[in-house]
């Protein structure tokens, strides 16, 4: 509680600052600071109830960091001293790429929202490879799972060759791997979650992922849009199932315009996340575990900023949970505390662990699955 009053303290100052640059002050405070530091701030004991086993590998906690918060992993070792249970780094693309022009993204504290129009800004594969073998030689590992986010460069004309590329080089690093096909900030990115381009990209990154991790490759998921219409949704369920793909992540930024933004922040363009975005990612989540009876692990995400949140995302078919937009209004020490509210609110449903509440609104398919593997792709 006085971490979060002290940054609320403080949120006038850092928001003097662009966007851009007070997340670049954050990202050096995460390498400079001490980690010893960090830890005793912001991380706290949690209970074993709240650890997810997923994939063979295990999440010591369920609150992850989404995509785009580091996208060079340059800064992973401080993530992880906050105490997320894991932490996905990226957009990467082969190519350095610089992004949209700036400004490019855009608060609004009314109503805990932000519009971004980055377009995978990052210093391309060499340089968060390097960055990744340097968190990744240093002893102890902090404890928790490591995914990388994977794009293609603007001008790339063959999705499948940026994608494969980037397997060919960074999946035997990784925890899991995410394809983003859904940002809104790539011209012609969203066109791929079509049902004949998804089948036909999905399964050369399959064939790529085979070559070249073997007998143990890490798990593949694709990040998907908020803005999928019904059909949509059903096709691209049809395709993961049919791939048998390892998860999916619900869901990226919206094109979506409340009415009740203002106008001046409305009419920035790019994705919309934060707030606005809580009721319809966890419909999408609703969605997607029903139609896959809960045969696809789902990492939900899209407006949390309490436990209650979170959990109503896990109760719809959520195994794990991401963050990002909620950080710049409530602080670095919202991590732990999400956790606890989530471990109080599953001591009050009755739940012995988090396991046990994923997909518990829909206790029909819950009863289904568990005479199969649980939750199909758990350990």
């Amino acid at each position: 509680m006085a971490n979060k009053n002290l940054y609320h303290t403080l949120t006038p100052l850092l928001f003097l600052l662009t966007p851009e640059k007070a997340h670049k002050l954050t990202l050096k405070a995460l390498r400079t600071t001490p980690t010893s530091l960090l830890s005793s701030a912001f991380q706290s004991k949690l209970p074993s109830s709240l650890s997810v086993h997923l994939w063979n590998r295990r999440f010591p906690n369920p609150i992850g960091l989404a995509a785009g918060f580091d996208k060079n992993a340059e800064s992973l070792g401080g993530l992880f001293t906050l105490g997320f249970g894991f932490v996905e780094a990226g957009t990467v693309t082969i190519k350095p790429q610089a992004g949209n022009p700036e400004p490019r993204i855009f608060r609004c504290p009314e109503h805990k929202a932000v519009i971004n129009r980055m377009g995978f800004p990052n210093a391309g594969v060499a340089a968060f490879k390097a960055n990744l073998e340097k968190f990744l030689s240093k002893k102890p590992r902090p404890h928790g799972a490591l995914g990388i986010n994977i794009g293609m460069n603007k001008d790339q004309t063959d999705p499948a060759k940026d994608y494969t590329s980037l397997i060919r080089t960074l999946a035997p690093m990784a925890d899991y791997l995410t394809v983003n096909i859904s940002s809104p900030n790539t011209p012609g990115l969203r066109n791929l979650q079509e049902k004949g381009p998804l089948t036909d990209l999905l399964t050369a990154l399959l064939a790529e992922r085979k070559k070249s991790c073997g007998v143990n490759p890490p798990p593949l998921l694709v990040k998907l849009a908020p803005d999928l219409n019904d059909t949509q949704i059903a096709d691209i369920s049809s395709v993961l199932l049919a791939l048998d793909i390892d998860g999916v992540i619900l869901t990226n930024t919206t094109l979506d315009r409340p009415d009740f933004l203002p106008s001046e922040f409305a009419s920035e363009k790019g994705g919309l996340s934060g707030a606005p975005l809580t009721d319809k990612s966890t419909e999408v989540i609703r969605k997607f575990y029903q139609l896959t009876k809960g045969q696809i692990p789902i990492i939900g995400v899209g407006g949390i900023s309490n436990g209650e949140q979170a959990y109503a995302k896990i109760r719809a078919g959520a195994s794990l949970i991401q963050i990002y937009s909620a950080l710049v209004y409530e602080g670095p020490g919202l991590p732990n505390r999400i956790n606890h509210e989530l471990a109080e609110l599953l001591k009050r449903d009755g739940f012995k662990s988090l396991e046990q509440a994923i997909g518990a609104d829909y206790p029909d398919i819950i009863n289904n699955t568990k005479t199969e593997e649980p939750h199909a792709k758990s350990a």
